[in-house]
């Protein structure tokens, strides 16, 4: 499966947890990795470019950290450009059908604040439905999301795991090994990947 890595942190020289993730991803063989921060920073997103490198993948990854319970401005800007309507969405809007969609972030707090009795008094996957309808609208399918949590907290070690067990699930995305069904039973990708993914071909 053609995979595109869409990147998006706005201070990546601060960032611990994405700097090894976005490492990560960018050394996957076969796997498109853009950094749009690098891209645009200016924010003059090239949307022609953007929609072309869509229609040339299966599977969008949008990575980046949770910011302020969404995504990152530049983020946005690119969905508010690129998925136009008559393209990305709408009656004659078809372009994204059928493509896989997957949202891989970065989460400061802990988990125990991210519930219904907890700080933020929703979980992560409830403030991603803004990110997950759209994708839906675009006819795309919905994967649940790549979870790191608690990150601000998170030892070298850990954050190391963390990227090894992103770069597998890419691999896994790449080489078309992701059991949508099985996946579709979880919240998240889960810890450790075996549940989700099929036998590799030999």
């Amino acid at each position: 499966m053609r995979t595109l890595v869409l990147f998006a942190h706005p201070a990546l020289e601060k960032s611990r947890a994405h700097r090894v993730l976005a490492r990560e991803a960018a050394e996957v063989p076969g796997i498109t990795f853009r950094d749009l921060y690098e891209a645009y920073p200016d924010f003059d997103v090239d949307v022609p470019a953007e929609q072309e490198l869509l229609l040339a993948h299966d599977v969008v990854v949008w990575q980046f950290p949770f910011y302020w319970y969404s995504v990152p401005p530049l983020l946005k800007q690119w969905f508010d450009l690129v998925l136009e309507h008559g393209w990305a969405y709408g009656r004659d809007g078809t372009r994204l059908s059928g493509k896989r969609a997957i949202a891989a972030i970065s989460v400061g707090g802990r988990e125990q604040a991210y519930t219904a009795e907890g700080l933020n008094r929703h979980t992560v996957q409830q403030f991603l439905y803004p990110v997950e309808q759209t994708a839906r609208l675009c006819r795309m399918t919905w994967l649940p999301p790549f979870l790191l949590m608690g990150a601000h907290r998170m030892d070298l070690d850990t954050i190391a795991a963390e990227g090894r067990r992103f770069r597998a699930f890419l691999e896994a995305l790449r080489d078309d090994r992701v059991d949508l069904e099985a996946l579709a039973l979880h919240d998240r990708v889960p810890t450790p990947l075996a549940p989700v993914l099929t036998v590799a071909a030999t």
